[in-house]
């Protein structure tokens, strides 16, 4: 039977897949990412779990390589004005890439994480192709988007059709302390979800702006280029004459504001494209897509870029915002996804 190592954060999900492999007849060590300092209670958990079903534990530090893959480029997002998901980089970047390295290092064949989704391989092309999970309320497939072939190859979800009530039961049944652990919410290095603060911590000067609208009247001075995002309402303390919102982030370091009409775009550009069931696409698909982390999708046509893809949607999104990830789909099937470049209201 094959080796898997499970990828143990100290939660139910990724205790109840080493279980559930371990069940399977697969033979299952566990391993969990140090990627910060605070993050050793994780640790401790995961162990904890690893050991009530014994199996055997590794630590992988991964401290560095999570500074430079997505610490660094976290900061930087927010800085050139986009909204970055810091969960999407660190799936592509370490867990399904360090850490499936040192598995296969250890003798591992294959890797396991607790993500909702299923991964299988077409029969009639040989590709790794993803699924989104059977419990639409926690499907995962969405971060999934940027794995590689290779990647995919080496992949099990174990979790990919149960819903969150039965992986607790079953977590129940195998005696874990994590069974009713409450799931985390928050980007797990900003628990408190203060990222303005955070950004100050690592040497982050808030770039001074003015607050503007789409006609160029001066609303005043802003507290921080970072501070703001495509969307935001609250925290904006301006005489406007009714609800306003952050529409657009310019380079130049102010900030737009208007009404919520201005929000709504139909036209979204996608850099960094990665596709799934093919290598590459040669013509207008029909697809829906998620231009955020959400159970909603909206449908749309494809057009392939030579830089990425244009997306058309059928109506207008609201709030899409340059950093997030765009992900698409054929019914359950995932397509693919990139990186919001832009959008216009067209």
């Amino acid at each position: 039977m094959e080796r898997v190592l499970v990828a143990m954060s100290g939660g139910v999900d990724s205790a109840v897949a080493t279980g559930l492999l371990k069940a399977q007849g697969y033979v299952v060590g566990g391993a969990t990412m140090l990627l910060r300092d605070s993050g050793r209670p994780e640790t401790r958990e995961a162990y904890l779990s690893a050991e009530s079903l014994g199996v055997p534990f590794w630590i992988f530090d991964m401290r560095q390589e999570f500074h430079q893959c997505v610490i660094g480029p976290f900061c930087h997002s927010y800085q050139i004005g986009q909204t970055p998901n810091p969960c999407v980089l660190c799936n592509n970047r370490l867990k399904f890439g360090y850490f499936l390295d040192r598995a296969i290092e250890l003798g591992f064949e294959k890797i396991a994480t607790g993500h909702y989704a299923t991964v299988r391989q077409d029969p009639q092309t040989g590709r790794y192709v993803v699924y989104r999970g059977a419990d639409s309320q926690k499907d995962q497939s969405y971060m999934l988007h940027g794995l590689t072939q290779r990647q995919l190859s080496h992949v099990l979800l174990p979790l990919g059709e149960m819903t969150k009530p039965q992986v607790r039961q079953a977590g129940e049944a195998m005696g874990l302390k994590v069974a009713g652990k409450r799931d985390s919410q928050d980007i797990c290095f900003i628990p408190d979800g203060d990222y303005m603060s955070y950004l100050k911590s690592r040497g982050i000067v808030p770039r001074p702006g003015r607050f503007v609208d789409r006609q160029g009247r001066d609303y005043g001075p802003h507290q921080g280029f970072e501070k703001y995002t495509v969307g935001q309402r609250r925290g904006l303390d301006i005489a406007y004459g009714s609800r306003i919102y952050v529409v657009e982030k310019q380079p130049d370091g102010n900030v737009v504001i208007g009404p919520n009409e201005a929000l709504f775009s139909r036209r979204v550009w996608v850099k960094e494209v990665n596709y799934i069931p093919f290598e590459t696409v040669d013509r207008p698909i029909r697809v829906s897509a998620k231009l955020r982390y959400s159970p909603q999708s909206a449908p749309c046509t494809l057009y392939p870029e030579p830089e990425g893809c244009q997306l058309l949607f059928d109506t207008p999104q609201r709030a899409v915002t340059a950093g997030q990830s765009a992900v698409f789909y054929a019914g359950d099937l995932l397509v693919g996804g990139g990186v919001i470049a832009g959008c216009c209201q067209e």
